[in-house]
């Protein structure tokens, strides 16, 4: 098995954890940095895996620093499931729709800015639809019950008590002959 940090380091922000075990590929987390300009320059970032490589996402809650970038990667081509609690798909139905809206209304507004001193266009980071589509991927999950992921991993959603819906995540890992 192999952890690769890819948020949440050096930062309180962007929690996101990629997962190897044997050839399957998932996410812990996909989330949004948030902070100064250069710490929110990370959002724009391209993700240091191809999305249509990952086969699923465990999200932990709803808080936008660890599920904000979820329409970012469902536009950059993931499909698989998204696991979660349903408190937390209900707080993300609302959070990532507004969130999308806010980059769209940050795009329009640089550009209409950038227009008058002949910028180039500046693209949201997602939009409401890849919010939408995001959302559709959703797989609501039980706190204590046991689910697989990909070959050989189990995990179980256990309560956190951080916000509505928060989970810790026990995770359950065969590979070859060691658990």
């Amino acid at each position: 098995m192999k952890i690769t940090f890819l948020g949440a380091t050096r930062t309180v922000t962007g929690s996101c954890y990629l997962l190897e075990v044997g050839a399957h590929k998932f996410l812990v987390d996909c989330g949004m940095f948030q902070g100064s300009k250069l710490i929110k320059a990370l959002n724009e970032k391209e993700f240091l895996f191809h999305p249509g490589e990952i086969e699923a996402v465990v999200l932990t809650h709803a808080h936008v620093d660890h599920s904000g970038l979820l329409p970012k990667l469902v536009k950059e081509g993931f499909r698989g499931p998204i696991y979660c609690t349903k408190s937390t798909e209900e707080l993300c139905s609302i959070l990532l729709p507004d969130s999308a809206h806010i980059q769209e209304g940050e795009a329009e507004y640089a550009n209409r800015k950038g227009m008058r001193a002949g910028k180039k266009i500046v693209e949201p980071l997602f939009t409401v639809d890849d919010a939408s589509r995001a959302l559709h991927l959703f797989k609501l999950r039980s706190f204590g019950e046991p689910f697989n992921i990909v070959p050989g991993v189990t995990v179980t959603f256990r309560v956190a008590g951080h916000i509505l819906g928060s989970a810790f995540v026990e995770m359950s890992v065969t590979e070859g002959d060691k658990k």
